[in-house]
């Protein structure tokens, strides 16, 4: 599972700078040249973890100043940051190891995968998106995401 900690020590790994600096609300997170400035005052170490995920998103899938969503390019690279954070916080091996664990509820599996439930719905849109309505995750395992939950296959005898 992907942590606050263990995201910090990624990001140390990658020669990525990481501050908690006071930061207003609507604003999570920045990143610019191997700097990664988290706000200090998100309330959970697991909303911290989420900010932080995307912010290491930024280093390895942005370039340049994306600040202006306007600009297609720019909403292009912010796409590739959050899927790059969905697929380190909540890839699909975690869904389905959920299901093993018996978790049920959004906020019981935002609380097992370490995630917030905003983070986990944005994963969950993004996912369907990506795959429409559900994807092979493995071999044995189908992951649906409109009802979320995980059908397991069983090999023909």
């Amino acid at each position: 599972m992907a942590t606050y900690e263990n995201l910090l020590e990624e990001a140390h790994k990658h020669s990525i700078e990481v501050y908690e600096m006071p930061m207003l609300p609507r604003n999570k997170g920045l990143y610019s040249d191997g700097i990664v400035w988290v706000n200090k005052y998100t309330p959970t170490t697991v909303g911290k973890a989420c900010t932080l995920a995307e912010e290491i998103g930024h280093h390895y899938t942005s370039t340049g100043n994306i600040l202006d969503q306007k600009d297609i390019r720019n909403r292009k690279q912010e796409l590739r940051a959050r899927q790059w954070a969905y697929q380190c916080m909540i890839p699909l091996n975690r869904i389905v190891q959920a299901h093993y664990a018996r978790i049920s509820g959004r906020y019981d599996l935002a609380e097992y995968l370490g995630v917030t439930e905003a983070f986990l719905q944005a994963a969950i849109d993004r996912y369907t998106e990506k795959y429409g309505l559900s994807v092979k995750a493995d071999d044995r395992h189908i992951v649906v995401f409109d009802p979320l939950g995980v059908i397991e296959l069983f090999p023909e005898s």
